[in-house]
C-alpha cells in the first residue's frame, strides 16, 4: 500500500531522497537515465523506476533524441510543494524579522551604555 502513495503526488514522489537528488540534478538541464544513475551510483533499472515515478506526478517530462530518451525536470508539478511552503516562509520572515529587531536594539543598548567604549 506505501507504494501507491509514492504516486499519488507531488509530496510524496519527494518523500524520497534519491528522487529529490534527481531534481536536484535536473535543474541543470535534460539528461539521460543513465547519465542520472551514474551520478546517483544506482543502476540504470533504479533510476528508470525513480524517473517514472517523478514522470507519473508531474515533475519530470521526458522526450526522445535519436535513440536516447531525454529527462528534463517540470516545475511546473512543484507548485503545490511551492505554495505550501509559502506559509512556512513568512512564517520564518517574520520570525527573522523580530530577531534582526533584537539584535538591533541590543546593538543600540550597547551603544547608549557605552558611547566611548570606556565602560566595557
Amino acid at each position: 500500500m506505501a507504494r501507491a502513495a509514492t504516486t499519488s503526488d507531488a509530496f510524496n514522489a519527494i518523500a524520497e531522497p534519491q528522487r529529490r537528488e534527481i531534481l536536484v540534478l535536473l535543474r541543470g538541464g535534460e539528461r539521460p537515465v543513465n547519465d542520472l544513475a551514474r551520478s546517483l551510483g544506482m543502476t540504470q533499472p533504479q533510476a528508470s523506476k525513480h524517473l517514472r515515478v517523478l514522470r507519473e506526478v508531474g515533475l519530470v517530462r521526458v522526450r526522445g533524441a535519436g535513440k536516447q530518451r531525454l529527462y528534463g525536470l517540470d516545475a511546473h508539478g512543484l507548485r503545490p510543494v511551492h505554495e505550501w511552503l509559502g506559509g512556512f516562509e513568512r512564517f520564518w520572515s517574520g520570525s527573522f524579522d523580530r530577531l534582526d529587531e533584537y539584535v538591533q536594539d541590543l546593538k543600540q543598548a550597547r551603544r547608549e551604555e557605552s558611547p566611548d567604549g570606556d565602560d566595557q
